[in-house]
């Protein structure tokens, strides 16, 4: 007869498929969000930020399933700029002479776009083709967080999430040391003509929560989560537009630092939520802190403090919430019953993203911290 550890071996569970993804800031401090198409085979009509899986033109990857695929990488960092070019035609490369970005025409980039997207060139030649000297601006991806698809899911993601500011549009107040973008330089961002986008968009974090709340679009708690972070820094209320550049700088020096703090840092958090137990009006309390099955018996780890509320429905997940866990613990229902609510609600979940739930895995409740 096997041992219980023989049957946790045999669990065919999907290895992660490793991908990345982008957090915009536009100059003036909006976030660039892309609205998939219903057809789409992950997320469909879901706004997401712009990104995807990491193909064999990114670079030499770890081998599947191994420790260090998970971590932060060249091939992580060009992927998520190469996949942003594809979906919004928006290019973030310098040239390496002179540091500064390289502008193309919107004419030039969307040739360059598609015939990448069509496999007819790799990213890499394009860039060499329209500048010898261009080169993708991995360096300044700043690292937030890294998302691991619960291993319930039989197809899975281990993603890597950063923020990528543009500089902030010139203004008059004469600041030579950062004199900004003007208003022709700033690249707009376009759809993918139907193939996997209907719209990309930029828009205040403010606005994209309000109307994920509002329950207009479908956003998913891994986006609300940072987007919350995003409006916090970077947004004043009732302020008015454009601001300053001195200004925006001083705001984005303000989050990143926030990216940088904490233990571990944003900048090194490894989360792949699970359930803790539900609300009195049936939304999950999903935990931020374990940082998935592949990772268990390593030092990464994600947030002890904050929870998400959601509801997963047919048509994606509504009512997504930031919380703190201290001011949810005495809200956890009765141990069996959140568990029957967490079975049926992400049984609705993978049936909305067409994944298949693991038949052997068994849902477990962590303990509280």
């Amino acid at each position: 007869m096997a041992s219980s550890d023989d049957k946790k071996q045999a669990i065919n569970y999907k290895i992660p498929r490793p991908s990345s993804s982008i957090i915009l800031v536009s100059p003036q401090n909006e976030v660039l969000l892309l609205h998939r198409v219903k057809t789409s085979s992950s997320f469909p009509s879901a706004h997401v930020f712009p990104g995807g899986n990491i193909s064999s033109q990114d670079g030499d990857f770890p081998p599947a399933g191994h420790p260090d695929s998970h971590d932060d990488g060249a091939y992580y960092r060009k992927a998520a700029i190469r996949e942003m070019f594809e979906e919004s035609g928006i290019l973030l490369a310098k040239n390496k002479s002179t540091g500064q970005l390289v502008k193309l025409s919107p004419t030039k980039r969307e040739e360059g776009r598609h015939a990448i997207h069509k496999n007819e060139i790799t990213f890499d030649q394009w860039l060499k083709r329209v500048d010898a000297d261009a080169v993708a601006d991995t360096e300044m991806l700043i690292p937030f967080s890294h998302w691991i698809t619960p291993a319930i899911n039989a197809r899975r993601f281990t993603t890597q999430m950063y923020i990528y500011f543009l500089p902030p549009a010139s203004d008059t107040t004469g600041d030579i040391a950062n004199p900004g973008l003007s208003s022709e330089e700033v690249q707009a961002p376009t759809s993918d003509g139907g193939l996997e986008i209907t719209e990309a968009q930029f828009l205040p974090a403010s606005e994209w929560l309000r109307r994920a709340k509002m329950d207009e679009i479908i956003i998913f708690p891994p986006q609300v989560l940072l987007l919350s972070f995003v409006a916090q820094f970077l947004e004043r209320a009732g302020e008015k537009i454009p601001i300053p550049a001195a200004e925006s700088y001083e705001r984005r020096k303000e989050l990143i630092e926030f990216i940088h703090s904490g233990d571990p840092a944003w900048s090194h958090k490894f989360i792949s939520p699970r359930p803790l137990g539900s609300m009195p009006d049936g939304r999950l309390i999903m935990d931020l802190n374990y940082p998935g099955q592949e990772l268990e018996g390593t030092d990464k780890r994600g947030d002890p403090e904050r929870v998400i509320l959601v509801k997963f429905k047919k048509e994606g997940p509504r009512g997504v919430e930031v919380r703190w866990l201290s001011e949810v613990k005495p809200h956890l229902q009765d141990h069996k019953s959140s568990l029957w609510i967490v079975g049926l609600c992400l049984s609705l979940f993978a049936s909305y993203l067409n994944f298949d739930i693991e038949p052997n895995l068994k849902l477990t409740r962590p303990g509280l911290h």
